[in-house]
Formats: structure tokens, sequence, C-alpha cells
């Protein structure tokens, strides 16, 4: 059996790479094949624009893939949704596409649009958005640079942003937002159907999400003398639940926990201002809930 994968090709790439290679998978890329290596030998790897990808799955040329909610929209493909990974090509989170005008403009919504041009990838979902608003303009598919059209080659365009700051660069405004978007793992319904495909989907998906988990995460360990573990477990997180466990003298305590990355640098002097000996952070690759 082997699982036939499409790994996103572009902007994603990078980022669904380092995500595999976070839930075990050592994912290899050349510059003149379209099929990486995997260190797995029931997967086979595929490269594909994230725009193509629901399409191909869909179809059965792929089993399954990832590509984002968007563009599964867009192409109205027929796939299961195995998992939601909430990342992005920055950050882990999610994207929106947005409606945007130049700053200069008169333009404050939807509806002053009626019979301007707007210029966009996403023109199917773009159509859609302005039939709910009753608005009729010319939506014209744009192969890139889409930011520098207005107000030249477009009166507005729909484009995809994580911070809006390209945006801003070009002097555009966003009026509305026409979807959020996150990344999915998606699957052909035939190959769901197979049992062998479908456990080892199942299987991915909890290592993606366990590595997903983690990011931003840290493990902490710490020793502490019992009569110091009210203080020390009182500067941890209320919400945390440490494990805690005996050491070979039993006046001591050996205290593990997850934190938030961003809090150790605040934490950790307050532990050992605790009572807190032996403190050691380690780093996280999956959090399997």
């Amino acid at each position: 059996m082997k699982l036939k994968l499409g790994i996103p090709k572009g902007s994603l790439e990078n980022a669904t790479i380092d995500l595999f290679r976070r839930a075990g998978f050592s994912i290899t890329t050349s510059s003149r094949s379209y099929f990486p290596g995997i260190d797995d030998p029931e997967i086979e790897c595929m490269l594909i624009r994230a725009q193509e990808m629901a399409r191909y799955v869909e179809d059965g040329i792929l089993d399954a893939g990832l590509t984002g909610r968007d563009w599964i929209e867009e192409n109205e493909a027929d796939v299961v949704a195995v998992a939601d990974l909430i990342y992005a090509k920055q950050s882990f989170g999610k994207v929106r596409w947005v409606l945007a005008v130049p700053e200069a403009s008169g333009f404050h919504s939807a509806k002053d649009l009626e019979g301007k041009i707007i210029a966009t990838e996403l023109v199917a979902t773009t159509k859609r958005y302005l039939a709910m608003h009753g608005v009729k303009a010319k939506v014209e598919f744009s192969w890139g640079a889409t930011e520098v059209k207005p107000p030249v080659l477009a009166d507005a365009i729909v484009e995809v942003t994580e911070t809006g700051s390209s945006l801003r660069a070009n002097n555009l405004k966003i009026i509305d937002t026409v979807m959020e978007s996150n990344t999915q793992l998606i699957a052909n319904k035939a190959s769901w159907q197979d049992a062998q495909k479908r456990q080892k989907l199942e299987d991915i998906r909890m290592l993606l999400e366990g590595a997903i988990n983690a990011l931003g995460k840290v493990g902490l360990m710490l020793n502490v003398h019992k009569d110091n573990l009210k203080a020390v477990l009182g500067v941890l997180p209320a919400l945390k639940r440490p494990t805690i466990s005996h050491l070979s003298d039993d006046e001591w305590l050996a205290v593990n926990t997850i934190l938030d990355e961003s809090t150790v640098r605040i934490i950790i002097p307050r532990l050992k201002h605790a009572g807190a000996q032996g403190i050691v952070e380690y780093p996280l690759n999956k959090i399997v809930l």
C-alpha cells in the first residue's frame, strides 16, 4: 500500500515540510523533481500547487493532500476534510481573503463597486461573494502582483493576507473580509474508505496535530524540597497541572510541566527564588492530546 500524498508547492511548501519534520517525517525536495523523497515507505509524495490540489485529490490522482480551505471552496471540490491544520506560510494561524481598495478612493463597501473591475486569483469565490451582496462587477483573474493593479488596472482586489502589511505598502485599505482560510489535510473519498489508507491518514493527522500543539511550547523539569513545593507551584500558571514524583530522597520531589515558551524567561528566575533546583528547559516536537 502506497499513500499518494500531495505537498503544496510554493508559499506553503517550507512550512509544510517543517511541520512534517516536527511530526517525525523527513521530506527532501530537489529543484529538478516534483517527487520529494520521504523516509516512510508507505507514502509517496508529489509537489502540487495548492490551487490545484483539491481537484487532483477529488479525481483520485492523489489519495490525500494539504491545501487551503479557500482553494477547496474555489474549486467546489468533493473531498473529505481529514484535519484542520491551523498554519500558514509566515505563522501557524489563519489567513484572510480581503476586499481592498486604494486608500484615496471613495469606496467604503462592496456596494460601492457596482460596475467596477475587481482583480483576484479567487475568481469563483469572489463572484459568489458579490452575488451575496447583490453587486454586479467584473471579476478578472490575476496572475500575480495583484496589489499593484489598483487604481490603473482594477478598481479593487480580493487578495490573501496574514498581516495586511503588503496591502498597506501599496496604499490599499481593507473594506471587508471575503473569507477566512486555513490549511486542511484532505482525502479522496474512495481512499478514505480504504481501511489501510484511512488508518495511515489518521496516524498522519494525529502526528501533525501533535506537532502543531507543540508549537511555542517547551517542557520544564526541576527538583524541589517538599517544604518549598507550595511556593514553586504558586509560580507556575494556575491552569497548568504539573507531574509531581518522588526522588530517591523522600524529602525531594521532581516537577515536570509544559509552558508557553514566551513565559519561561519570566518564570525560571521566580522558580529559582521559590527554591527550585536543577531546572531544565527542553524543546517539544509533539504534544498528542
